[in-house]
């Protein structure tokens, strides 16, 4: 299965959340067997051999893909969720989104200066969500960060918001 067979199977939904938006909508990929099946190698080969001890995944769609990630991987698997969902000492970030303002956490022994992680989500939109998911998991002074997306909306630039060392990789580019 192609990255193009991939991309006819996400739904797009107009004006949602908001008027004007053009929700990119994977859940239709992911009841698909075969492309589940195919996003899962597609993830895998983009990091295998780069020694990836967690995959930290953002709340909720990055808990897809992110899992099954970490498992083809041999890594971890550490959430990173809404305000007041985890239960141990976390440590949060605020961002703005291109609809409004939002609140990250990551709880504080979920990472160590060891690690070699794979921040993933399932789409990069303005950068805000990630970019504040990479300045928590910086906080743990890792070894290596690589940032994932399985959709990335290029006319908005997100990537543009990262540091230029920062490996992003996303599989389909609208």
């Amino acid at each position: 299965m192609s990255i193009e067979k991939i991309k006819n199977k996400v739904r797009s939904v107009h004006d949602f959340p908001q008027k004007g938006i053009v929700f990119r909508d994977l859940t239709t990929a992911f009841k698909d067997p075969e492309c589940l099946h195919e996003l899962s190698i597609l993830l895998t080969d983009l990091y295998k051999g780069k020694n990836i001890t967690k995959i930290v995944g953002i709340e909720s769609r990055g808990f897809i893909m992110g899992p099954i990630l970490a498992n083809n991987l041999g890594a971890g698997f550490v959430p990173m969720r809404k305000p007041g969902k985890l239960p141990a000492d976390t440590w949060s970030e605020s961002y703005d989104k291109e609809y409004g303002k939002d609140t990250i956490e990551i709880h504080k022994d979920a990472l160590d200066s060891n690690d070699i992680i794979v921040l993933h989500d399932d789409l990069l939109a303005t950068g805000g969500t990630m970019l504040a998911a990479y300045n928590l998991v910086k906080r743990f002074n890792p070894k290596k960060i690589y940032v994932n997306f399985i959709i990335e909306l290029e006319f908005l630039k997100g990537r543009n918001v990262f540091p230029s060392e920062i490996e992003i990789e996303a599989l389909i580019k609208y």
